[in-house]
């Protein structure tokens, strides 16, 4: 099985000088070096920590803040788990019941966080380019971890980590997004991540879905699934995002499942060893069928695991020790990268 370096080399002393960002905001504008940087760092996070298991003390004195102004389960879970890994302090903001229900400003409420001490803070927010907000006016690093429709960069780092150490290089894999392309953020970073390591992207979904101006991001476009399974070597299978929708966008979810869910009968159609991915939550029955979830090429839990790794090293690469503090700026826009 080809697996991707480094091995048996621990984990990293000192953030890498090639690392020069404050932020992580977005896979659309690292480049593809600086993607396999975040990728090889939590490889060696992975096997540091014994599959994600143990804890070091690398981050031993930072505080992780996590600002989720939208639900969440493995977001928040794996990167408060992923901090303490590595030794930092957390703390879980609760929109709720705060300051901002008195009227507080967001930008005042993160200040004040701000002020406390700590040393990174990992937002979600429903409203697109919300973190470029923030690190344009805290002095800590900002993660995006969602951002509404906009990015999710640590899930599109997750997903590309989890086909890479499975199928090695990613030059000429091809990778079938199938779904609500028109409301996923993870559809968007897994594009702008994808097609820099030199992945062939197709996108496929109904059409109210899938619009034909996804091919000017670079991707190929699809409305049929059953012609895309022969081709793809992966196929990461994107929910339904009903909340973000303000119409139906088909007549019924039994006849998407029926025209979009991957099942065992479309799987024997398929490329051998074609793996599957899924973002979650999952809907069984809507996008994937019980049998094609629970098949040895899935790698939906693998998926989570690697998202411990991978936020472990996002908060190692924005929070860590640098040999030279010189080393670190911000990007053109003076928001960090």
């Amino acid at each position: 099985m080809p697996t991707f370096p480094p091995a048996s080399l621990g984990s990293p002393d000192a953030v890498p000088a090639s690392w020069t960002h404050r932020h992580l905001l977005d896979l659309e504008r690292l480049t593809a070096d600086e993607i396999r940087l975040l990728l090889d760092t939590a490889a060696r996070f992975k096997e540091a920590t014994h599959g994600c298991r143990r804890k070091l003390s690398v981050l031993g004195g930072r505080t992780i803040c996590n600002l989720f102004f939208e639900n969440s389960t493995r977001t928040k879970t794996s990167f408060s788990l992923a901090a303490r890994r590595l030794g930092a302090d957390v703390v879980d903001f609760s929109a709720s019941g705060s300051s901002l229900s008195k009227g507080e400003s967001f930008i005042d409420t993160a200040k004040n966080l701000e002020a406390m001490g700590i040393d990174a803070v990992v937002v979600r927010h429903t409203t697109p380019g919300t973190p470029h907000l923030l690190a344009q006016h805290l002095d800590v690093g900002i993660i995006n971890a969602g951002d509404g429709p906009h990015e999710h960069p640590t899930q599109g780092l997750l997903d590309i980590f989890s086909i890479r150490e499975r199928l090695g290089d990613l030059a000429g894999v091809t990778v079938g997004l199938v779904g609500d392309i028109a409301h996923s953020r993870t559809a968007r970073s897994n594009i702008h991540g994808l097609l820099k390591l030199g992945a062939r992207v197709i996108v496929c979904g109904p059409p109210t879905l899938v619009s034909p101006r996804w091919r000017e991001l670079g991707v190929e476009v699809s409305h049929d699934l059953d012609a895309i399974v022969p081709v793809c070597d992966v196929l990461n299978l994107l929910r339904i995002q009903f909340e973000r929708q303000n119409t139906r966008p088909f007549p019924s979810v039994r006849e998407y499942a029926h025209l979009y869910a991957m099942t065992a009968e479309r799987m024997e159609r398929a490329r051998p060893g074609l793996l599957i991915l899924a973002p979650g939550p999952i809907n069984r029955g809507v996008e994937v069928s019980a049998e094609v979830a629970d098949c040895p090429q899935s790698l939906i839990l693998d998926q989570v695991t690697n998202g411990l790794a991978v936020r472990m090293a996002v908060l190692w690469l924005v929070c860590g020790p640098r040999g030279d503090a010189s080393t670190t700026t911000t990007g053109d826009d003076g928001r960090g990268i």
